[in-house]
């Protein structure tokens, strides 16, 4: 065994710190609590989700040099639930041996959509045509000058996040009112499905897959409404997607979680959309469906642990749930009851007390032997439950 594996994680003084305090480290809460492993969480917002979940939650701005620095210096390990850190405070605590899972470096490339677009072509790993504009207001001279036709998706290449920083433009009208920074113009792919695996790997080099997912979109807001395990595919097709993931990981050397999001086109080609080195609303359905859930499986690569089994014990769907159109203030969830009498439901609800149109405030899992009978129960949810405010 190696040296780190003899370290004693569990009911001892090691500390493992979370950059971001939102539902996705909420989540990661719940395994440390199982493992008892101590948890810092560093988080600019006094009232997000992990404050009631970890040993330690310490105010401060992730974006925020000293903030990072300070708190990577009391921790053993260090990992995050979201891409928007201080990349140069990581930088300096792992040139200071902390170990940072995924490394900086990984994040770096991943941090940027600009970046990442050409880390894929760099890498000989398949993706949608793009351009890359250093200003918004370079996009109308390049149709102008025949460089590039609509439609197309504009995407902000940094900060991002739930459908925010990605939009279809179709004319001159949608280019209105895009910020002005840094962004790249891709290819509209015509595609039959949008998949995702979420593929796992430790610094032993480890590395596990989850099956392939399929996630269904909904038309306006750009956000899943539904993840769907197994995909509804041919069994080639999830092959060559698990095999371009497992690519893209071994090229990035993450560690921890890489969720790689995918095309399946028209022809049954695979082109990679974009990745998140984190847990991922891809792999929800995994808490209720598999063997190993992808918050304890992180838990575990980040350690460097041996990795659990991904496979799944039954069907799993899960569907977002989100703000509800026209309603902003005091979260009130609507039919909570009506969908708790459903079959094989389970509601998690993330612990945001203000809601507003689209912001993600929780999810329900729906299992089932049977995915077409979880497919109809999981609309019966979704139509059922309402996210809106008092």
């Amino acid at each position: 065994m190696s040296n780190q594996n003899s370290k004693n994680y569990f009911s001892s003084d090691f500390k493992l710190g979370i950059l971001g305090g939102g539902q996705l480290g909420k989540m990661l809460l719940y395994e440390t609590r199982k493992f008892d492993i101590q948890t810092k969480v560093l988080e600019a917002s006094k009232d997000a989700p992990c404050r009631i979940a970890c040993d330690e939650f310490i105010i401060g701005d992730l974006m925020n040099f000293d903030d990072v620095y300070n708190f990577g210096k009391k921790v053993d390990v260090l990992t995050i639930e979201i891409e928007n850190v201080n990349l140069a405070a990581l930088e300096k605590l792992e040139q200071e041996g902390l170990k940072v899972y995924p490394p900086t470096k990984t994040l770096k490339t991943i941090q940027n959509k600009a970046k990442q677009k050409l880390f894929y072509v760099d890498n000989d790993l398949p993706t949608a045509e793009f351009s890359r504009f250093a200003y918004a207001s370079e996009i109308e001279d390049s149709i102008e000058n025949g460089g590039l036709e609509f439609p197309f998706v504009w995407k902000a290449a940094q900060f991002g996040y739930d459908g925010q920083g990605v939009k279809v433009v179709r004319n001159f009208d949608d280019l209105k009112g895009l910020p002005e920074g840094e962004c790249i113009a891709e290819e509209m792919v015509p595609f039959k499905n949008e998949l995702a695996v979420i593929v796992v790997r430790n610094p032993s080099g480890e590395v596990v897959t989850y099956p392939v997912v399929e996630m269904e979109f909904h038309p306006e807001a750009n956000q899943v409404e539904y993840v769907i395990c197994p995909a509804r595919i041919d069994a080639k097709v999830a092959a060559k997607a698990t095999e371009i993931a497992l690519k893209v990981s071994e090229k990035m050397k993450h560690i921890g979680i890489l969720a790689v999001e995918m095309f399946q086109t028209k022809d049954d080609q695979i082109l990679i959309n974009e990745v998140a080195p984190r847990p991922h609303n891809s792999g929800h359905y995994s808490i209720e469906a598999s063997y190993t859930n992808q918050f304890e499986q992180h838990i575990r690569a980040i350690l460097d642990l041996p990795l659990g089994s991904t496979e799944s014990k039954v069907a799993g769907i899960m569907v977002n749930l989100v703000g509800a159109e026209g309603y902003t203030g005091n979260v009130v969830y609507e039919n909570m009851e009506d969908i708790l009498k459903l079959e094989g439901v389970t509601p998690h609800i993330y612990g945001k007390k203000q809601t507003r149109p689209f912001r993600k405030m929780g999810h329900v899992t729906i299992v089932n032997k049977d995915i077409a009978l979880a497919r109809i129960i999981a609309q019966q949810v979704k139509e059922t439950i309402k996210v809106i405010s008092k």
